[in-house]
């Protein structure tokens, strides 16, 4: 795969240099035109990610007893679970808490989300072998749609991670955040190069499923959205979970509202996988 920028340095241009003439005649080399951030039906350019990653995490003190309407004690801790789901709810963004059987009500988490200009229209709860699950329907207040913005989808998955170091400190040690946020570090370090795994598979004749799996870090989802978008993939609908200190990720994924042929997928996974390696890598090793 050759990719080059073009003069203007404002789209990119691949061709499958490694394909068989009759290939390259039929693809040709062709330019991705310059994007902005979408998600949905949302088009805007991303602002500030350095804020969005750090304004909803903020540090907290030592505190053992601090504890939602839940139960907290010495066992051992369970690994908390949060979910951005965009495919349920056609009418709704729906978001899943689970944290062993220790989480109550969330009505501090509700609040807080109440803050961000969000209602929550519908709230239960099931159990099952995992856990207790705590599910909210939420949509936007001003509106009354779904959130279809990756900045305030980030938003509410780090106002839900801050909650659960506020009232749950021990959660910490189970979570990415933790190690500057909460009050114990996690005992492991993920190593990025072997968490990340990149899947990409037809989902019908119109949309392709992306699969990531990778370490967590704030502002994660932006990014990711950010840089699928960067080669003019638009990001239809997806889920974004974190299950301790990894995020697994499926994205539907389109090119001009068709599946991405194969050159294309390549280029996609390359490209993830460059942005999502360790950050001490030397760019040089490239």
């Amino acid at each position: 795969m050759v990719a080059m920028a073009s003069a203007s340095g404002s789209a990119l241009c691949f061709a499958d240099a490694s394909s068989s003439p009759a290939i390259r005649r039929d693809l040709g080399s062709f330019c991705l035109p310059p994007s902005t951030v979408t998600f949905g039906f949302v088009d805007k350019p991303i602002i500030n990610l350095q804020r969005l990653r750090l304004s909803r995490l903020k540090p907290r003190a030592a505190n053992a007893t601090a504890v939602e309407n839940g139960k907290q004690d010495s066992d051992e801790v369970p690994t908390p679970v949060v979910i951005i789901d965009q495919d349920s709810d056609p009418d709704a963004t729906v978001v899943e808490v689970t944290f062993g059987d220790r989480l109550g009500a969330l009505l501090d988490t509700m609040n807080a989300l109440k803050n961000l200009g969000l209602n929550v229209v519908k709230a239960n709860v099931y159990l099952d072998s995992s856990g207790k699950h705590n599910k909210f329907a939420i949509t936007k207040a001003d509106s009354g749609r779904k959130v279809e913005d990756p900045e305030l989808l980030e938003a509410i998955r780090l106002t839900v991670i801050n909650n659960l170091l506020e009232f749950h400190p021990e959660s910490s040690s189970q979570l990415a955040m933790g190690a500057a946020f909460g009050v114990l570090p996690p005992t492991e370090q993920v190593d990025v190069d072997i968490a990340t795994h990149i899947k990409i598979e037809d989902d019908g004749p119109d949309r392709s499923l992306l699969y990531i799996e990778t370490a967590d870090r704030p502002g994660l989802l932006v990014e990711l959205v950010k840089n699928i978008t960067d080669i003019s993939v638009a990001v239809e609908s997806g889920e974004f979970d974190t299950e301790g200190l990894l995020a697994k990720v499926k994205f539907h994924v389109s090119y001009r509202n068709k599946a991405l042929i194969k050159p294309l997928q390549q280029v996609l996974a390359n490209s993830l996988r460059y942005f999502l390696r360790r950050p001490s890598t030397d760019d040089s090793s490239f």
